[in-house]
Order: C-alpha cells, then sequence, then structure tokens
C-alpha cells in the first residue's frame, strides 16, 4: 500500500510539472530561433552591399572586361565570373562602365539572364546567348541586383536547367 501511495504522489508530482514545461518549451524555442529567420540570405538586403566588395570579389575594370561564365549541372544554371578561385553562384561586384562578356563554356549550351524591370546593363534587354554566341554588355547603373540565370542544352528533351536567384553589386 506504501508503495502505490508513494508511486501517486510521484506521478502527481511529474504531472504537475511536465504540463507548464511541455508549454514552455515552444516558448523558448521560438525565441531561440528568431533572431535566426531575422537574417536575410541575399546580400541586397544588407543596407551597404557595396560595402561587402573587395579586390577579391569584384570582376574587371574600366579598362579590361569582366567575362561570366554560365553553365549549366544537372538540376540547376551556374555563373562564374572571371575572378581567380571564384565559385559558382558567389555575390560579385563590377565597376559602373565595364565592359561584360556573358558567355558560356559548355559546348551546345544556351543561357538566359533576366533582370527584370530594372537592368544595370545597357541595353535593357534579358540576355540571351549561348557557347556559340557570346553577349557583350556595358554596367552602368550602380546598385545591387538580384537575377534569375537558366541555362539549357540543345537537342535534349529536358534540356532546361533549374535556374538560380544570383546577386551582384554595380559599383559607381
Amino acid at each position: 500500500m506504501t508503495i502505490r501511495k508513494r508511486f501517486r504522489i510521484w506521478s502527481a508530482f511529474l504531472l504537475s510539472w511536465s504540463v507548464p514545461l511541455l508549454l514552455f518549451c515552444p516558448v523558448l524555442l521560438s525565441c531561440a530561433s528568431a533572431p535566426a529567420q531575422a537574417k536575410s540570405k541575399y546580400v541586397c538586403d544588407e543596407t551597404q552591399p557595396a560595402n561587402l566588395c573587395n579586390a577579391a570579389n569584384t570582376c574587371g575594370s574600366l579598362s579590361s572586361p569582366c567575362t561570366i561564365d554560365i553553365t549549366r549541372s544537372s538540376n540547376s544554371a551556374n555563373v562564374r565570373p572571371s575572378i581567380p578561385n571564384a565559385k559558382d553562384n558567389q555575390f560579385f561586384c563590377i565597376t559602373a562602365g565595364t565592359t561584360v562578356l556573358w558567355t558560356s563554356s559548355n559546348k551546345n549550351n544556351g543561357f538566359m539572364v533576366s533582370f527584370g524591370t530594372d537592368s544595370p546593363f545597357d541595353p535593357d534587354d534579358p540576355i540571351m546567348g549561348g557557347g556559340e554566341k557570346q553577349v557583350r554588355r556595358k554596367a552602368r547603373t550602380p546598385g545591387c541586383y538580384k537575377y534569375d540565370v537558366g541555362a539549357f542544352r540543345s537537342g535534349t528533351v529536358y534540356g532546361m536547367s533549374g535556374g538560380n536567384k544570383s546577386e551582384l553589386v554595380i559599383l559607381p
């Protein structure tokens, strides 16, 4: 009989603490994850994205063009500027007035780059080219830009790759 009494007392004690604890844990977890949600993954959402530009991520200059290679992987389009040690789809910067050469090193590949309604390049059209057709544009309007890139392979049934959302900064 004393064992049953102790068991009842112990279970009442655990039950009285488990309900507030179960209610408190989700509140604690949501508070801990709130600061992580506030930080954006896009450079263009920063207050001063041009401050993130340096010699290691700036492509070309007024005297030498910036070459941007667009390739197609199995499920995405990859953008790589002509910067030493550049990685696919990294954020990069270009100085206004720089000539940009959009190209693809993949044979039989085509690509399309779209900045939407406010392209920083002259002329202000979507950029369409490929391995056999390089496209020259002049960077003109300073600012931070998000753009969509798609790449496709000629002659394939499912030739269009998944695009990606990339970013670049045009420096004054």
